[in-house]
């Protein structure tokens, strides 16, 4: 009896040999919509918002640092982070602009 499963089972198989392609393919279209492209979207976004900085900006690194934006260069910004304590950090660094996070959180309450 169970031989007879594994017979018909077998030849299902055997009937359509490109069903795993066929899955593979979709596998591969469900990963590029769900993780893949949010990603590169995000990335994007990142990248938009580096170069659009301007002096002036309340901004937070990725380290979690809050500052002001006194100078932006090519590559780099001068972040003021307290009276008298100047940051100069990669553009890379910055992760947002923190009236944008506060419009978030008020969102959310």
């Amino acid at each position: 009896m169970n031989l007879n499963i594994l017979l018909q089972a077998a030849d299902a198989q055997a009937q359509n040999p490109y069903s795993f392609w066929i899955m593979m393919g979709l596998l591969m279209v469900v990963f590029y919509f769900f993780m893949i492209r949010p990603q590169q979207k995000k990335a994007k976004d990142a990248k938009k918002f580096r170069e659009s900085l301007q002096k002036g900006a309340r901004v937070i690194t990725i380290g979690g640092i809050h500052g002001k934006v006194l100078e932006v260069a090519d590559t780099t910004v001068l972040v003021e982070v307290d009276s008298n304590v100047k940051l100069r950090l990669e553009k890379s660094a910055i992760a947002l602009d923190s009236t944008q996070q506060l419009n978030e959180a008020s969102a959310k309450a």
